[in-house]
């Protein structure tokens, strides 16, 4: 991999395509590469995350999210190759789990905000689910592992919940929606 790596500049994407891991070459507006993409910003945004102080056991979790999202980037890359199982999903469904399990039952809607590693949480949260979008949408063109489309389903669940902890371990509460607030909208 160290030779593959070495040469950054290659000119060989300069006609509007790109190499994918079998070696095909596809356009990089086609849906996979749509779908790289959104998995490439949702990591880029967890990096943001964890360039933030965030309690040991949410550093945890996103770090190991990240290494899955590379895999599920490899996932993509590769035209019929599975990386991401059953295992993966049930990890992140037993790490919401526990990260709300700590949390207020929520009663209204929260807004995005509170802390800014909450927030970029929360950000990164909706491009979690343009990144699940996205492969959906490849799926109506071209197989793809269900458990892929459901490790995306959860890890926005998860998100939700993360940004809620973060903001609760920093002693912040939610950012609540407030759904009267005093104007009223008249429909014309």
């Amino acid at each position: 991999m160290g030779n593959r790596l070495s040469k950054i500049t290659t000119r060989t994407g300069d006609a509007g395509d790109t190499g994918l891991g079998d070696g095909s070459r596809v356009a990089k507006d086609s849906a996979r590469i749509q779908a790289l993409g959104d998995l490439d910003e949702l990591n880029s945004w967890l990096g943001l995350v964890l360039a933030e102080k965030v309690p040991a056991a949410v550093k945890d979790a996103l770090l190991q999210v990240q290494h899955d999202l590379f895999d599920l980037g490899g996932e993509v890359c590769i035209p019929g190759h599975a990386m991401i199982t059953e295992a993966h999903v049930q990890r992140l469904e037993s790490l919401t789990q526990a990260h709300n399990s700590k949390l207020k039952p929520l009663k209204e809607f929260i807004l995005p905000g509170g802390t800014c590693a909450a927030a970029t949480t929360h950000l990164a949260r909706a491009v979690c689910r343009r990144a699940e979008r996205s492969l959906v949408a490849l799926g109506r063109r071209e197989i793809v592992n269900d458990r892929a489309r459901q490790y995306l389903n959860r890890l926005s669940d998860l998100l939700f919940v993360l940004g809620r902890d973060l903001n609760r371990a920093a002693k912040r509460g939610d950012v609540l929606w407030k759904h009267e607030r005093g104007k009223r909208f008249k429909v014309r």
